[in-house]
């Protein structure tokens, strides 16, 4: 059994309610795929109510996320005087990042560094919207290349352990890439994308353990057949560390940040190209999310990203529900993503079979520094930041 057949087979392998007997939150879409929502009297889940927590912490008006801006600008002019950079940021290519660069550049006249971590993966639209970013904002840019070799085998130990944290690896490496390349050019700032208006709902079952380090050499050391060379990591420690002497900024919670309107500006200004959905700018995540995730564990993550906007106002909840009828992304590309991470991955047809029929796990059943007491201390450490 090979493409498109092999990607429609049958796999029962997720213990969940059948689609038509879900629970559906009444104000956004999240539902009872995530084994750990709640709801209250009125039909509405935990993940809206933390939506609302956070919202209440940010700036209440344009003027007072206009000031909380400079205050910023303030404090990281302050401390790079004398030096050729105010801050590090990230650059996927994707809109988050990029928007963060135009807005920091164009309308707040810093000089940041952009950092962009190379896992083997990206499209040719990723590729190009860097590089249209850096001519156009006369960026610098530093980019971190994973060795592919032993990136491919961390990999793959993901999915032979069969967790839904397929990405972890990749999220944990952008950030201590991050860090590292701030700590070499002695910035003490560094500036994300991250923001609570398209990114609140993400249920811990889904994804877990991206700063977790001994969860990601423990996957890897049970699933894995080569040493990790060079891969851009923390441990407990340094992770401390790094969070102790680096500032993290989030603007996009500061201003009235709207995606749609975000790509248009980017679109106009820079020639940026749309990659369709969320994190779409990277092939391995397209698949992960639009057919791994679904298919062997039930949990879409449109879900999520739906949800997201439709509590900041950007998508109705009747929208988000027609976009989940369809499917995560075209089926004939899910095929040929399929067929292209296994070869890319070394991973026999046989080998993708069994991927997709092992019984699913969960980031508990491997060691992890999630309960211990050093980690309670770490964030406590954080929060007191």
């Amino acid at each position: 059994m090979s493409g498109l057949a092999a990607l429609r087979a049958p796999h029962t392998l997720r213990a969940m309610p059948a689609a038509e007997e879900r629970r559906t939150c009444t104000r956004c879409v999240m539902d009872t795929s995530d084994p750990e929502i709640v709801f209250d009297a009125a039909g509405v889940c935990h993940h809206c109510h933390a939506y609302d927590q956070r919202l209440a912490a940010l700036p209440a008006s344009a003027e007072a996320g206009q000031r909380r801006l400079q205050a910023m600008v303030e404090r990281l002019r302050a401390d790079a005087r004398g030096r050729p950079y105010d801050c590090v940021i990230g650059l996927s290519g994707g809109v988050d990042s990029s928007f963060v660069a135009l807005l920091l550049v164009r309308e707040l006249g810093l000089r940041p560094l952009a950092v962009h971590l190379d896992n083997g993966w990206d499209t040719e639209i990723a590729v190009h919207n860097i590089e249209r970013l850096v001519a156009a904002l006369d960026l610098d840019l530093h980019t971190v290349v994973l060795d592919w070799p032993s990136f491919a085998d961390l990999q793959r130990a993901f999915l032979l352990a069969s967790v839904p944290d397929c990405e972890v690896p990749t999220d944990h490496a952008i950030i201590a890439a991050l860090f590292a390349t701030a700590r070499r050019f002695r910035i003490r700032h560094v500036v994300l994308g991250t923001n609570l208006r398209t990114e609140s709902h993400l249920p811990r079952a889904w994804s877990r353990g991206h700063g977790d380090w001994r969860y990601i050499a423990s996957v890897h050391r049970r699933h894995g057949s080569m040493p990790l060379r060079d891969f851009p990591h923390q441990d407990l420690w340094r992770l401390a560390w790094n969070r102790w002497r680096l500032r993290v900024h989030e603007p996009l919670d500061w201003i009235a940040y709207r995606k749609a309107a975000a790509k248009q500006r980017l679109i106009a200004e820079i020639g940026w190209g749309d990659y369709g959905g969320k994190h779409h700018e990277s092939i391995y995540t397209r698949w992960y999310q639009g057919c791994y995730l679904p298919r062997k564990f039930g949990f879409d993550k449109r879900r999520a990203h739906c949800s997201s906007l439709i509590c900041s106002g950007e998508l109705t909840r009747a929208e988000a529900l027609r976009q989940l009828a369809e499917p995560p992304y075209d089926p004939e590309l899910q095929a040929a993503d399929t067929r292209y991470v296994a070869r890319k991955l070394g991973l026999s047809e046989a080998q993708m079979q069994e991927i997709w029929r092992a019984p699913p796990r969960r980031f508990a059943d491997y060691p992890s520094y999630a309960g211990s007491w050093w980690y309670r201390c770490w964030r406590w450490l954080r929060h007191r930041r």
